[in-house]
């Protein structure tokens, strides 16, 4: 037979919570007012919810409901948050009327209130549950319930065991014959509350097989919060089967469980199916609501009416919001200031909106509000709820309800006439609203007494003041004042009902301060009309100027020449009648456009002294005054090739404007004749005209100046008689002068050119000797051992000399025999006897420094010792290093020996500085001085 998960229920009330809660004798301990725990699961029948008891507040035992306040309960009141469901004196909660459904779980706060305003509450959760009737009861109690039901015929229902759960499987037989079969049950959730002060760990459920009486089972679960992080927060006995919370659970954390019940043998072989444990963590108010922000920004227009909308502030509960412990509302505690009243906002307890509630916002009087708001959960109840608090600052936002005044009614300024960017008078204006605002800041406007527009109002950014300046000269001759009307007005609008002031209007008197005023030409700029050549000592015209003080007494006007380019004016002082002082060309570079201009100065004798300028324009009439000049001046034409198209475009320039310029008249002189005999000119137009060779004429190449007679279409006309040079020379298929015809065309012969070129053939050759003789003469000094002639050398050299002539007893001895033979021819023929050869070693010879092309001067000493080392190093200069055999040099001298001379010196003589000397004295050295042997 098989079986489904069932509850044991032996009580019409089940206490899971309480009694896991409370089913271990608590130890004793100092007493703690209040609950005996935080919550509360009941499954209660359906036949007890109207008018019977649920929970009953007992003191038999501690593992009964209890609520102490430990001061003899005297005088403590119990409520109840759900009014289906009462509260009697003693404690018990019982179901008011049928309305009370609980076909859903219903949640309700149960409060104990004692005489000294402590408040103790609890949460009670109330679940229905059907319970099987007597027969099915009896038939399907198991051995094990029945062992559970004796217990329970105890007399409190608060001693009911915890709830077993048990898998499904194949029942006993109660009947022989017969076989039973379980309905399936289905497993309520187990609830356990947050925050639970244990003790721990505390037993939830018993889970069992009804094999366990056959076999021994072990009893697992699994899934999160067993063996899965967080692990162990639930555990289980795997031989009893009990389940237990090990540690307080925390709903913001982790609001549900969803566990795997298992039973295996002792082998580990599956004995059941796994059943589905879901474990529900029941909310309570430990958690305040917390604002976003702690200070809060809003604003609102001053004269706003009662209900306009101000700001919005929000809390958030970690709690459950659709329990009372998630659900917030909002109250106003404090505003300040208090002005007009104590209470001009409020908020929706619900919404969190600030909304006004009063009239009187004046920014004026108050510009800010700081309210403290407050928001609380358990729906606002002050007793229960936990609260928190935000500052919200409201500002109240300027609207244009307070039109500018002009601080005076009248205002007055003068000014110079003829000065501009003056500021003449100056507007002070108060205006209560926000400075520097479009409802603060001023506009100035001129509404009459200035038809001209002489005068404007700006206004300073700074002090809002209107500053009256000129903006259009004025003329004390014209107006001596001017009263001016003015309105101020702000850059915002008026608010709705607000009218402007009386203050928004005042009169502006400017009064106008006479000044000298320099004299002024009546005409400016003034244009005449002359012909250009008119000479030097003609009057033009007369350019006067005119006063305008005409109140005050008569000035007398001088006149005087500012700017005349051309000098080719002057002006009378006195009258200003302008006189030529030389002759005007309208050709001139001072002219511009056929226009001369010239300015003048007209200088009064006030006080102080004024001047003012005039311009005269004169329009220059053109003349035929300059002849046309030929264009252009050269060009070139082929000798024969082409000549039905061969020719030169001629045209002519003039100086002068039409009509005294084109078209041109071109024409051949009639001498020299040669000229018409081989040239003729065609027209082509007004002002060209072809210049070519005539018909079956050939010109040697050349350059030829061909005179032309250009007039032009004045009256009378002027001719000029120009040259052109034109260069004949032979042309290319192209028509182009080629490189001999062109140089035959600059008019050399053949003679000419030959010589030409023989000069230049005479000049490269010229070149190229100067470069070989310059490498030459290179090549000579790097040779050079020395930076001096080979006749001023200084090193030791064997130089030969001339005779000498012997002693007193030699004088006919051969002295030839001393000299360095000049060739070896000589030594050959020289009869055998005794001779001196000196021997020069056939090597290399050595190089010595080369003296630079641009010696500095402190390089001379350098290169001298340079020379000198390298000199005395070289073996191949003499004296040579080799035995020299002399010729007899005679029998003796009448002078005596010198062998009787004995040396002063005592002992052995040092000859180590012969060391010193030099390679030239190794020899010696090694003889005298030991060298190196030694």
């Amino acid at each position: 037979m098989r079986t489904d998960f069932a509850l044991v229920l032996t009580a019409a009330l089940l206490l899971d919570t309480f009694w896991r809660n409370n089913g271990e004798h608590a130890s004793k301990g100092p007493c703690q007012p209040g609950f005996s725990q935080s919550f509360y699961s009941v499954l209660i029948s359906r036949d007890v919810l109207q008018g019977q008891g649920i929970l009953k507040d007992t003191t038999v035992s501690s593992q009964k409901v209890k609520f102490d306040d430990c001061m003899g309960n005297e005088g403590v009141v119990f409520q109840s948050s759900n009014p289906l469901f009462g509260v009697r004196t003693d404690g018990s909660i019982f179901a008011q009327r049928e309305g009370a459904n609980l076909d859903e779980p219903v949640q309700l706060k149960l409060t104990a209130s004692g005489p000294h305003t402590h408040v103790w509450e609890t949460m009670v959760q109330l679940a229905l549950i059907d319970l099987p009737s007597p027969q099915q009861t009896e038939n399907e109690v198991t051995e094990n319930e029945k062992k559970v039901a004796g217990r329970k015929e105890k007399k409190e229902a608060v001693q009911i065991p915890p709830p077993v759960i048990m898998f499904p499987g194949s029942g006993h037989n109660i009947t022989k014959g017969l076989r039973r079969q379980k309905r399936d049950w289905v497993i309520p959730p187990i609830n356990v509350a947050e925050n639970s002060r244990g003790p721990f760990p505390q037993m939830l459920v018993s889970i069992r097989s009804d094999q366990d009486q056959d076999i021994s089972i072990r009893y697992s679960i699994t899934g999160v919060g067993a063996d899965q992080p967080p692990n162990e927060v639930f555990s289980i006995d795997p031989v009893l089967g009990k389940m237990f919370v090990t540690k307080p659970l925390d709903r913001e954390h982790r609001s549900s469980y969803h566990l795997r019940a298992h039973a295996v043998d002792m082998n580990g072989n599956q004995v059941e199916n796994p059943i589905d444990l879901y474990i529900f963590v029941i909310d309570m108010n430990d958690n305040r609501p917390e604002f976003k922000n702690q200070v809060y920004n809003g604003s609102v227009d001053e004269g706003s009416k009662p209900g306009t909308y101000v700001m919005h502030l929000s809390a958030f509960d970690a709690d459950d919001n659709t329990t009372a412990n998630g659900m917030v509302r909002y109250r106003i505690l404090s505003q300040t200031p208090h002005s007009p009243i104590p209470n001009m906002f409020t908020i929706n307890s619900e919404t969190g909106d600030i909304v006004t509630v009063a009239p009187g916002l004046d920014r004026e009087k108050v510009s800010q509000y700081t309210i403290i708001v407050q928001a609380t959960d358990m729906e606002g109840n002050l007793n229960f709820g936990l609260s928190n608090t935000a500052t919200a600052i409201i500002t109240v936002t300027d609207i244009n309800d307070n039109p500018p005044m002009l601080t005076s009614r009248t205002f007055s300024g003068e000014v110079p006439e003829n000065r501009v960017d003056v500021v003449v008078a100056n507007l002070t204006v108060i205006d209560a609203d926000q400075p520097h605002s479009p409802n603060w800041n001023a506009i100035y406007r001129i509404i009459s007494g200035d038809p001209s527009g002489h005068f404007t109002i700006r206004t300073d950014p700074i002090s809002n003041d209107g500053m009256v300046t000129v903006v259009k000269p004025v003329d004390f001759e014209m107006n001596r004042a001017f009263m001016l009307t003015v309105v101020v007005s702000n850059q915002a609008h008026l608010a709705t009902g607000i009218q402007s002031s009386l203050q928004s209007t005042a009169g502006v008197t400017i009064s106008v301060q006479d000044v000298n005023e320099p004299p002024y030409f009546p005409t400016n700029p003034k244009h005449i009309r002359f012909e250009e050549g008119v000479p030097a000592g003609t009057s033009l015209t007369t350019f006067s100027a005119s006063d305008p003080d005409r109140l005050q007494m008569q000035q007398i006007i001088r006149y005087s020449k500012l700017n005349d380019p051309a000098d080719w004016l002057s002006i009378n002082r006195s009258n200003g009648q302008i006189v030529t002082t030389a002759m005007l060309d309208r050709e001139s570079v001072y002219v511009k456009n056929n226009i001369y201009e010239a300015t003048f100065l007209a200088t009064d004798n006030g006080s102080p002294a004024a001047s003012g300028t005039g311009t005269l324009q004169i329009y220059l009439i053109d003349i035929n005054d300059n002849p046309p000049a030929l264009i252009p001046k050269e060009s070139q034409i082929c000798e024969r090739t082409y000549r039905s198209i061969n020719g030169v475009n001629i045209t002519a320039a003039d100086a002068d404007t039409d009509p005294n310029a084109g078209p041109f008249v071109f024409e051949l002189p009639t001498f020299p004749t040669t000229i018409r005999r081989n040239w003729t000119i065609s027209r082509i137009s007004g002002d060209f005209a072809r210049l070519s060779l005539r018909y079956q004429i050939y010109l040697e190449p050349g350059m030829y100046e061909v005179p032309v007679i250009v007039s032009d279409s004045g009256n009378p006309p002027l001719s000029n008689r120009s040259v052109i040079k034109v260069k004949v020379c032979p042309c290319d298929e192209n028509g182009d002068c080629t490189t001999l015809g062109a140089v035959a065309a600059a008019g050399l012969g053949t003679g000419a050119i030959i010589s030409i070129l023989i000069c230049i053939i005479i000049l490269l050759s010229m070149v190229l000797l100067f470069v070989v003789w310059i490498k030459r003469r290179e090549k000579e000094r790097q040779t050079k051992q020395l930076l001096i002639d080979p006749e001023d050398d200084v090193r030791d050299n064997i130089l030969k000399y001339d005779e000498e002539g012997g002693g007193e007893e030699d004088q006919d001895y051969d002295l030839s025999q001393l000299q360095q033979p000049d060739s070896l021819e000589h030594i050959i023929s020289k009869p055998p006897g005794v001779r001196r050869v000196d021997e020069r070693p056939i090597i290399p010879e050595s190089q010595y420094p080369i003296r630079p092309v641009v010696p500095h001067p402190g390089d001379i000493g350098d290169f001298i010792h340079e020379g000198l080392r390298a000199a005395d190093n070289d073996p191949t200069a003499p004296p040579y290093d080799s035995l020299l055999v002399f010729d007899y040099e005679g029998s003796g001298s009448t002078a005596g020996s010198v062998s009787s001379l004995n040396s002063s010196s005592t002992g052995d003589q040092d000859y180590d500085y012969l060391n010193d000397w030099g390679p030239r004295f190794k020899k010696l050295a090694d003889m005298y001085g030991g060298g190196d042997d030694d």
